[in-house]
């Protein structure tokens, strides 16, 4: 038997397709997976506080941070005043965290009832200081701080929170 060109060419042709056919279909199928999250943006928690504190605004914010009412204008303009006339600012913060702990009327919780409730303890200093909220790293970390030396006490940990760098910006 004889074949033509025209019926090689359509031989050959047919070849081909069945090959390539063979050879597409071997392909491995792309599965897509989809899972069910949310996309979250994961910053820093003070990464908004970006503007730095007047003398004035940290004193009067810490005034009322510990006596939990405003200063006086004659009281905030003296303390400014002192603030001005000292070259070491955070010898000055220190001095006047120092002074207005000593001062009756401060609102501190008592070390029973931090130790009662650590984490509700954590969550109203983070507010009260930072206007915010703690992660959980920092609720991790603050406690088992707390948990790990009966010397901390509220006072403490308020005055390390008033020093902080974040408590300067708001």
């Amino acid at each position: 038997m004889q074949i033509s060109k025209t019926g090689l060419k359509k031989l050959a042709l047919i070849v081909v397709f069945c090959v390539g056919g063979v050879f597409s279909s071997c392909k491995k199928q792309e599965t897509k997976y989809e899972y069910e999250v949310n996309n979250e943006d994961i910053l820093p928690a003070n990464v908004n506080k970006t503007r730095l504190k007047t003398t004035d605004q940290y004193v009067a914010i810490l005034y009322a941070n510990l006596f939990q009412k405003a200063l006086s204008s004659n009281n905030l303009f003296t303390i400014s005043q002192c603030f001005d006339s000292v070259g070491d600012q955070i010898l000055a913060r220190q001095i006047l965290i120092a002074n207005l702990m000593k001062k009756p009327g401060v609102i501190l919780p008592t070390v029973a009832s931090m130790n009662a409730n650590i984490e509700a303890f954590i969550n109203e200093t983070y507010v009260r200081f930072y206007v915010r909220t703690p992660t959980e790293s920092e609720k991790a970390y603050l406690k088992k701080m707390i948990q790990s030396d009966p010397n901390y006490t509220p006072e403490i940990i308020y005055i390390s929170f008033a020093l902080s760098d974040e408590y300067m910006y708001y």
